[in-house]
């Protein structure tokens, strides 16, 4: 089996920033089998977050550091919940059984926890403390993209920044994306606060490492094609620059 997750940039990229991507990939290796009905779950939100990994290469390309991306479809296990969360394999989308969770008992439960879950965060333990031993500073940023319209409701926000601990350093992240006048909140669409969080990644590994974390959330038609995630990057890249870089975290 391939590795479950990719890795952009090499230790000897400088860059203040360590990204995580856990629903970079809608990829379901063999020998996992793809129902017909299974199939559209997969291309849309319920199957990865759509333009995330345009976003994470673009900033990689922009600030340099490194990332850490999934290969594996969030349906098969999902890498940013706790393994005791009932939604780390999901059974069930509106109403309709998952044929590829259907029959998942407790032995192949803790085979996808191992082989896809723990080896992605493993990698992403493996990069940061690699460049933690080179004195290379760096906080842990984890991309993560929206849909534009919920439950029949369109979102005008572009883009949330969730964070628990941090809340100055999320206050400055959101003042400089106004100032790349993006539509930007604090903790929505969802939130990394109190029950439900939604942070599990970039908390764990900010933990882990000793640095501050937080996650970004971009909506989905911003970034969906890699040109339009390219011109996203570059506006995103420079308001963390603005936020984070003054505190002397650089490469």
């Amino acid at each position: 089996m391939s590795k479950p997750y990719q890795v952009l940039g090499d230790l000897s990229s400088p860059g203040p920033f360590l990204f995580t991507c856990e629903h970079a990939s809608n990829r379901v290796p063999d020998p996992y089998p793809i129902s017909v009905s299974d199939r559209p779950l997969l291309e849309d939100h319920w199957g990865w977050d759509i333009g995330a990994a345009h976003l994470v290469r673009a900033l990689v390309s922009e600030l340099g550091g490194q990332a850490v991306l999934s290969d594996f479809s969030r349906l098969l296990v999902d890498p940013n919940r706790p393994v005791e969360a009932d939604s780390l394999i999901v059974r069930e989308i509106d109403g309709q059984v998952i044929d590829l969770n259907r029959n998942v008992d407790t032995d192949e439960r803790d085979r996808r926890i191992g082989d896809f879950f723990e080896a992605y965060h493993g990698e992403v333990d493996r990069v940061g403390r690699a460049r933690a031993e080179l004195g290379r500073a760096f906080h842990v940023v984890s991309i993560h993209s929206f849909t534009p319209v919920y439950l029949g409701h369109v979102r005008a926000m572009e883009i949330g920044v969730l964070f628990d601990d941090f809340d100055e350093d999320a206050w400055h992240l959101q003042q400089a994306l106004l100032q790349e006048e993006f539509v930007a909140e604090l903790n929505e669409p969802y939130s990394g606060r109190g029950p439900g969080a939604l942070i599990y990644s970039a908390q764990r590994h900010g933990h882990a490492l000793g640095t501050k974390y937080l996650e970004l959330e971009v909506r989905q038609d911003l970034i969906a094609a890699e040109g339009d995630a390219r011109a996203v990057a570059a506006r995103v890249g420079r308001a963390l620059k603005d936020a984070f870089l003054p505190e002397g975290c650089g490469g």
